[in-house]
Parts: structure tokens; sequence; C-alpha cells
């Protein structure tokens, strides 16, 4: 068959293709021949080179329209299942014969890389729904407290510059936006750094990951908090790296017989989860370590927006830019939804995380970088936070009253001082008790999170059973009501 035989399906005029309708193809019917058509081919009833029913026919023993029979033909000549030459009904292309059996043996399997392997080795958290009347889970943000109004606007600024805005961007971040954290950050954390130094991230743990793939080779050590942050580990451990576990006091990290190590990731200005502040001899003895080692600190400043007693401790960061990646997030301003996070790096980091950054995800989304750029810009953010401050402070001070009042002796509350979560201890209560006293509070309606899975998987965990309380996302009725519910419920495991 010559190329000139062959009619090609050409777009026309009306939006149709010739032989093939956009519209009628939604039609159900056409699918189904369609359909059926094919597994004829692939069962052999149709063999290459054999001709197809006219449209006047087929349509007659299918009770279709012939229109409905043309679109089925055509979409399966755009397929390359059929060929069609002028004046003549469509044949069976070649190559396409009954379908050879599938070996009866199984096939190999695929391969996946070591980075695939050490992924698939890491726990995972079963996926639970919200509790109905209370659920203190860490990490959320209420929606109420979302600044609808001053972002509605920015947004609505933003998106009437369209030409600008859809548009491939810079992966190191949005100029405009990197301009005004570099104020925002030297105003509310004292961080002096130029524009260049700050990487926008879609979260903060994306830029964990990054921080994973550049500082480290399979088999490095790193130091982690113990407990800790979860994902902040498994990224590292991902990258091959092996995890150092280091204890916690009320001054934070144990800082007197740190390991060798390539980085140490920190949550210094509050300790996730149990909340301490990193005290300043400890913090000199970490800057010492980083200087003697060449190692990387990584500081996580984790809820460092939330200090209920006094003014926000200044980051790490401030006292050696050289030896610390800042790692920041809006996560616990705005919402975790907008996947908005930065890194402030050491200068000669820079064109490697920008690069890094390219070939993972181009760039984070420009308009609600554009949009924050704003917020900040004209002090709707700041006005913002101060507001939400205000707000978890008063869900703050309902928690601790109700579980005095509630549970009275039978907790020890630590790491109120800082942060959108306590962790309250059940004294004498065994911490194997967890898991049946999720499930009952889970039964009356209540969420709760244990702090045991935060330790170190091979070392000593705590004996008596712990709790981390997140208020950031309920009304100040719901952790009255959670705790109320939570009193007979714990009172029964003594």
């Amino acid at each position: 068959m010559s190329a000139a035989e062959m009619r090609p399906i050409w777009l026309s005029g009306n939006g149709q293709f010739q032989g093939f309708d956009v519209v009628q193809f939604t039609d159900g019917v056409a699918r189904r021949i369609i359909a059926a058509i094919k597994e004829q081919i692939h069962a052999g009833a149709y063999q290459p080179g054999d001709r197809l029913p006219s449209t006047r026919t087929f349509a007659s023993e299918w009770g279709a329209s012939r229109t409905t029979v043309t679109v089925a033909y055509g979409q399966l000549i755009a397929e390359g299942y059929l060929i069609s030459r002028a004046g003549a009904r469509p044949i069976v292309a070649k190559g396409l014969g009954a379908a050879v059996p599938a070996p009866s043996q199984a096939s190999p399997p695929r391969h996946l890389s070591g980075f695939a392997q050490r992924l698939l080795a890491l726990p995972r958290p079963a996926a639970m729904q919200p509790a109905q009347i209370a659920d203190f889970r860490y990490g959320d943000l209420s929606g109420a407290d979302f600044p609808v109004l001053a972002w509605r606007r920015a947004v609505n600024r933003v998106s009437l510059q369209r030409k600008k805005r859809l548009r491939y961007g810079d992966p190191q971040g949005a100029p405009a936006l990197r301009a005004a954290l570099q104020g925002y950050l030297w105003r509310a954390r004292g961080i002096t750094c130029s524009a260049q130094q700050i990487i926008i991230v879609s979260g903060s743990q994306q830029g964990l990951d990054l921080c994973a793939r550049l500082l480290l080779d399979p088999g490095d050590a790193f130091v982690i908090e113990n407990p800790g942050y979860l994902l902040a580990r498994h990224a590292f451990a991902a990258a091959g790296g092996v995890a150092r576990p280091v204890p916690v006091d009320r001054d934070g990290l144990m800082t007197d017989a740190l390991p060798p190590a390539r980085l140490a990731y920190v949550t210094p200005s509050h300790q996730f989860p149990l909340g301490s502040v990193l005290s300043a001899t400890r913090r000199r003895a970490l800057l010492a370590w980083a200087t003697e080692t060449g190692a990387t600190i990584i500081e996580d400043d984790y809820d460092g927006e939330y200090r209920h007693d006094v003014a926000p401790i200044p980051p790490l960061q401030t006292l050696d830019p050289e030896a610390v990646i800042y790692v920041g997030t809006f996560s616990k301003t705005l919402s975790p939804a907008l996947r908005l996070g930065y890194l402030v790096v050491p200068p000669s980091l820079a064109p490697a995380f920008v690069e890094a950054k390219r070939l993972t995800d181009r760039h984070t989304p420009l308009l609600e970088q554009e949009a924050l750029a704003e917020l900040l810009s004209e002090g709707a953010y700041e006005r913002h936070v101060r507001s939400i401050r205000r707000t978890n402070a008063a869900r703050r001070a309902v928690l601790l009253q109700a579980l005095a009042e509630e549970l009275g002796p039978m907790v020890s509350v630590e790491g109120a001082d800082t942060g959108l979560h306590v962790v309250a201890w059940l004294r004498d209560v065994a911490a194997e008790r967890e898991p049946g006293i999720i499930a009952a509070a889970r039964a009356a309606g209540v969420g709760l999170y244990p702090v045991s899975p935060l330790y170190d998987p091979a070392g000593p965990r705590p004996r008596e059973a712990g709790f981390i309380l997140g208020y950031a996302s309920l009304d100040l009725d719901a952790v009255k009501k959670g705790i109320a519910l939570l009193a007979p419920l714990l009172a029964g495991q003594r």
C-alpha cells in the first residue's frame, strides 16, 4: 500500500477530525465499539489485512448510529489499529494479530535502586481519620486562623500580572519573596543574610531532603536528637546516612559526647517533641564541634515563632552563618497546605542547592510565592503572626487549665513554654498501655498521639506512657471537651 493510498486524519476548521468527532467520542456506545474491536483483533478474530464491515453494516448489527461507528473507526485509525484508504473499508494494521500468551513463569522482579530500597525499609505511619470531638494531632493549624481576606487580596493583585506569573520562574525562588524574606528574617529572627542565600522550597520537608542528598553520601553518619523528628531522620536515612541518636534533656541536645558525623540535625529553639530550648552553653559546644569536625548543622526552627514566656530565642545561624543551614517554614503560621518553606544556606553552598531544586521540581509554585511576598512586604504577615500567637496562647492556657483540673496529679506536663503542643506523661502508667489508651480515646472521639515512636528504635524508650497534645487546630470548647473525656478513661489505667 502506497503512502498516497493512506488517508490521514486531518483536523478540520470546525474542530472535528475527518472521520472523528471529539464530542461524539464521549458517547459510551462508541467506547464499547472500540473496546470490542480491539478485543477481536487481539483474540485473532480479525487478522492483519482483514477488512472491517462497512459503517452502515456495523451500525445495523450494533443498533447504533452510523455516525457513532464512524467515530469509533476514526479513533481506531488514530491509535494505529486500523488503516483507511479512500473509498474503501478500513483494514487491520500489521503486527496486531492474536496476543502472545504470557509465559507461565513469573517475570523477574524489576530493579529498584538502593535509594528506593532504603525508602521501602522505612516505617510508614498508619493513615487515620481525625477524631470527631477533639483531635490532638500535632503540626496542624485551624482553618479559622488563616488570614483569608489578606491572602485573597494578595492573590488577586499578583493574578493581574498574568504574563509575568504564568511562566517558569527562578528555581531559587521568586526574587520578590526572597527580598521580602531577607527583611523579615532580620526583623523577626535577627538573621543577617543576602537574598542569594535564601532558597524557596516546597515545605521544610523538601528542604531537609535537599540537605540529605547534597550533604550525605551512603555510609555517612548524622547526629539526630533522641527523641526527634521522624521525617528528618527518614530523609537522611533514605540518602544512605547512618543515624547517631543523641539524647536530649531540659537543656536540649546533650553535647558533652557528640560522635563524629557529617551533619547534625537540631531543633534548638523548640526541641521536637519535648519542647526544651538549647542552652547557651550547649549552643557554643555544638558550634565548636561543627568547627572541629567540619560538620554542617541543620537548624530546623520548629515553632520558633511561638515562645509564650519571653521573646523567641535567636537562631544558631546568627552565631555561625558558615556552619549552619537554617530551615524555616510557613506551615506553622499560615497553613501546611501551602507547602512554602525556605532555607538560608552559607554562600558557598547556594549554587548546589539551586541546581538540586531545579532538578527536583523546577521551582515552588509562583502564584503562592508572589502572594506571600505581598503579605510580607505590606506587613500583613507580621500582623497575622502576632494575632495567631495570641490565639494559640489562649488555646494553650485552656489546655493547661483543663489538664490541671481534670487530670491533676495523674499527669506531668513538659514543653509548655514554647511551640504549639505539650507532652503529657501519665504517672505510673506503663508505656506498653499506649495502644489500648489510644484505641479507647478514639472510640470516645478523642485523637491521641504517643511520644514513644519518636525515640530511637534501637535504644531505650520511656517507661511511662506519654502523649503529644497539639492544640493549634482546636477551638477552646474542643480542648475542654477532649480533656474531660480523657479523665475517666485515664483514671481507669492507674
